[in-house]
This record gives C-alpha cells, structure tokens and sequence, in this order.
C-alpha cells in the first residue's frame, strides 16, 4: 500500500485530502492526515469577532466533520520532517513513510520576533485579530473603550490574508461611528508598503477609501520596536507613531517544524515552484497555501485555486508524466469597508486588480475596484461557501486561471 502523508488539516490540506480521497484508488493508496489540533477555525471570520458581527462559535467546527471517510485523520503533532529518507517523525517517536508528501502547515503569527511587542501591554492596550484568542480579547476590550488612539501596524510582509488590516481600519470606522464616538477615535493604518495595498489600482482605490473614512495612512513604516512605556511603535529610521490602543499585525513564520526539519527560507515557509507547487528540492513533496513562499497572496482563495494546479500535478508526478498544470498566482478578495458595503479585487502574478464585474461581463454581479453592497453581501456568504463546499473539494463554477472576462484595462 502507497503512503500520501498530508501535513495540516487547515483548509489546504483538508481539500486535498479530500480531492485525493476521490482521485486515488483506495485499495493502493493510504491517505493520512496529521494535525495536532482538533479545531478547525474560519480564519476569515477573525476580523468580524471584535466588532461583534460574529461570536467565536461561529467561527469554528471539528476538523473531523469536514475529512472524508477512507482518509486516516491523525491528531499526533510532527517533530520532524526527514525527505532524504521520505519519513515524518511524530511527536510521540513513532515515524511514518511516505511515497509523496502535501506540506500544509501554515503560517503562524511570531510577536516575540519584534523587541517590546509581547511584553506588559499585550492584551491590555496591545492586540491581535489573528488567533481566536486575541480576536476574542479585543471585542470585550471595544465594548467598553471609549476612544483616543487607535494604532494599526503591519510588522512585516508577508501576512496571512493582506487586506485583512485594511479591513480592519474600515470597519473600526463603521463599528465607533455606530457607537456614536467616532469624533473620539482618531485611526491610523502603519504599512510597511509605500501605499495602502501592493498594487497600483488597488491601492489607489483602498487610499482613496482610508481618506473618505478618515483614516491617517503612514506608509514605508518597517517597525523595530514597541516603546511600551511611551507607548509607541518606532521603525529603523527613527520615525515614531503613539498609540493609546495597538492593534498588531505580528511577523508571520512558517511551522516550526519546517525550521526543525531545514526545509525553510529565513521565515521558515518552503521554497516552493510558483508554478507546479512541487518543493524546489524534493520531487516527491508538494507545498500548498500558507506554507510556500509562493509570490501569491496568503489567502483562501489562492489556497482552492492553486489545490486544483495541484491535484493534476501530483497525479501527474505519481503517474511518473510531466506535470501538466501552471498556477498563475490566481487570487480575488472580498474587502469588507464598513457600513454594509464591500470591494472585490481578482487578480495574480502578472496583472494587478482591474476595474470591471465578476465572474461575469456586465451581469456580475459583483464590483471590482468599486464599493457595493453585494460585495459585503459576497463576504458574508463566503463562510457558508467555505464550509460546505471550498472545504469538501466541490466545484465552484469560476476558474482556478484568473480570467479577464469582464474586466476593463483602461
């Protein structure tokens, strides 16, 4: 019996499992899953807890309920990965061989990485929206907060979904304009990039929206360090921005277990073709979502476009053919603004967001590079569409390819 070993049961990992169980005999093939963790959270839903929208328990299942039956689901941790002799060793000792191995472990936020972040202030004026606890926090913290200062800081790029702080500054307006002390809260987005988002249109479009809503914009701002007795983030050349309440986008890393096992770059994500998705030095290991250092956005959407790429690829691989499929760094986000209004953008690695309808010409019916409320409504409906069908490996009727149907260049 052929062993593929599936590293993470998070979302990249659950669907492929879940497309493999399908595409791969189960009288020669053993698909086994391993994760430590029994939980499988909404990650997306993170942003909506602190302004009351959804509560933690909306935003989390058993990852059990979403593995299909012929998959070998595991709760053991991995200390090590051994590719020279196609092995993982489990927390407990016990090692497991593998014939092909999917590396879906994620990113994970590091706070200990910037000097001051994670000291006395952290969960009392210093917060997060990226773990289920800090996002938790937060919200009882909001209800009672009265206003001043309110920080947002990006550490260090790459971050798991990269509009989601920009999110959080709009919605932060909508949240205290609805308190009735937005007069009193005075907002301020801190990017290490040189505007809002990393492409021109967008962050055009994004800046034009920060600026409508209020929000001061500090752009090319690489923080150092937290001064917590100041209370103030500083950046290597010396600039400063106060804050009375910090709401922290941490440096992000990949698993320690990549860093234990020396398969990362300097973050510990694996160095990853952008292209097939099959590691840079093992032919028989792929690396999907979070994981890779892909030059693709660290988001769902890529993760369920770049698991189609994948499948054909590792049939392809097992089979002993050349791989047959091309990811093109295919992502779209729905960019929560506030006030019940949302953005799209739809882009990948060669062409930056477009003005224009998806998925379809003049129909749509959603907006690129343009506020509605069928955006918004697009977001809300997104958490029923990733647990029934994005996590189950259904089909979704839009491309894995970005397409330029119904987009506009001029």
């Amino acid at each position: 019996m052929k062993k593929l070993v599936i590293l993470g049961a998070g979302t990249g990992g659950t669907i492929m499992a879940n497309k493999m169980r399908k595409a791969l005999p189960v009288n020669e093939w053993e698909i086994i899953v391993l994760d430590k963790h029994k939980e499988h959270y909404y990650q997306p839903g993170f942003l909506f807890v602190p302004f009351g929208i959804y509560t933690k328990d909306q935003i989390v299942k058993p990852k059990r309920n979403f593995i299909s039956k012929g998959v070998n689901l595991m709760f053991e941790g991995v200390e090590k990965i051994n590719p020279g002799e196609n092995e993982v060793i489990l927390d407990n000792g016990n090692r497991i061989a593998y014939d092909f191995l999917i590396i879906a472990t994620g990113a994970r936020i590091v706070p200990e990485e910037t000097p001051g972040l994670k000291e006395d202030l952290w969960g009392k004026s210093i917060f997060n929206f990226y773990t289920p606890e800090g996002t938790v926090k937060l919200g009882e913290f909001f209800k009672t907060w009265e206003g001043g200062e309110l920080v947002v800081n990006i550490a260090e790029q790459p971050i798991k979904c990269p509009v989601a702080p920009l999110e959080f500054s709009m919605l932060a307006d909508s949240f205290f304009t609805k308190r009735g002390i937005r007069n009193k809260v005075n907002i301020t987005y801190v990017t290490p990039l040189s505007g809002a988002f990393t492409k021109p249109r967008a962050s055009a479009m994004l800046g034009g929206l920060l600026e409508k809503k209020k929000i001061n914009i500090v752009p090319d701002f690489y923080l150092s360090e937290v001064n917590t007795e100041e209370k103030k983030i500083v950046d290597y050349g010396g600039k400063e921005v106060k804050f009375d309440v910090l709401i922290s986008i941490p440096v992000h890393m990949g698993a320690e277990v990549i860093e234990r096992s020396g398969m990362g770059d300097d973050l510990n994500f694996v160095p990853t073709d952008k292209h097939t998705l099959r590691s840079q030095q093992y032919e028989n290991i792929f690396v999907l979502g979070d994981a890779s250092n892909i030059p693709a956005s660290k988001a769902g959407s890529v993760i369920h476009f770049a698991a189609e790429v994948m499948e054909e690829n590792l049939l392809c691989a097992i089979n002993g053919q050349p791989m047959t499929a091309s990811f093109d760094g295919h992502a779209n986000c729905y960019i929560e603004s506030g006030h019940s209004k949302g953005a799209l953008i739809d882009f990948n690695y060669d062409t930056e967001p477009l003005p224009g309808t998806y998925p379809f010409p003049v129909l749509g019916p959603f907006a690129l590079l343009k506020e509605s409320w069928i955006n918004h409504l697009g977001k809300l409906a997104f958490k029923f569409i990733y647990w029934q069908i994005l996590l189950k490996a259904r089909h979704l009727p839009v491309t894995n390819h970005m397409s330029m149907t119904g987009k506009r260049t001029n």
